[in-house]
């Protein structure tokens, strides 16, 4: 999930147009970047920051609901099985042990109404973007919003690969 290298052409591209897109509707690639980097400096993690809200020079982030460490460390658990993983998603319910499939469950029951919001500070022109945790929440399959994934949990280096990738005639939508 967090190597750029390791994912699919596909994937590849998918990813790029996703943080590309994103990237616009804040003012480029530098200023996701800034607010990327002013997350990262908080610990343990900026998703247990109580304010619910992380500023860099140019943006904000802000979330809707706080998130209690005892969800995070789960949320972690996920996420950190699969960083290395070549999947561009990933069932996060997929487990064996059924404790740790139920605190997976508890855990997507608490965080699927988290919406995070990102606006720029000083611009009426820009949109901004908004996302959730969750990509998909079925009965049986979870799967992690990549861009969640990639904004919260993989390293600065990942979001710049992805960012500047460049897309040789494929076909992305085989892989969606």
């Amino acid at each position: 999930m967090c190597n750029f290298n390791k994912q699919s052409e596909n994937t590849k591209a998918l990813i790029h147009l996703l943080l590309k897109k994103c990237a616009d509707a804040v003012g480029g690639a530098n200023s996701l970047l800034g607010v990327v980097e002013a997350m990262k400096e908080k610990k343990p993690n900026a998703l247990i920051v109580n304010t619910c809200k992380v500023d860099s020079k140019e943006l904000k982030i802000s979330w809707n609901k706080i998130i209690f460490k005892d969800k995070f460390d789960v949320l972690e658990e996920v996420v950190r099985s699969r960083k290395s993983s070549d999947e561009k998603e990933f069932n996060i319910l997929e487990n064996d042990s059924l404790k740790k499939k139920k605190k997976i469950i508890n855990m997507v029951k608490t965080l699927a109404p988290i919406e995070f919001t990102v606006i720029v500070k000083n611009s009426e022109e820009l949109d901004g973007f908004n996302f959730k945790i969750f990509e998909k929440i079925e009965e049986s399959c979870v799967t992690i919003n990549p861009l969640f994934a990639a904004m919260f949990f993989c390293s600065t280096e990942y979001m710049k690969k992805a960012l500047k990738y460049e897309i040789y005639d494929l076909d992305v939508k085989d892989d969606q």
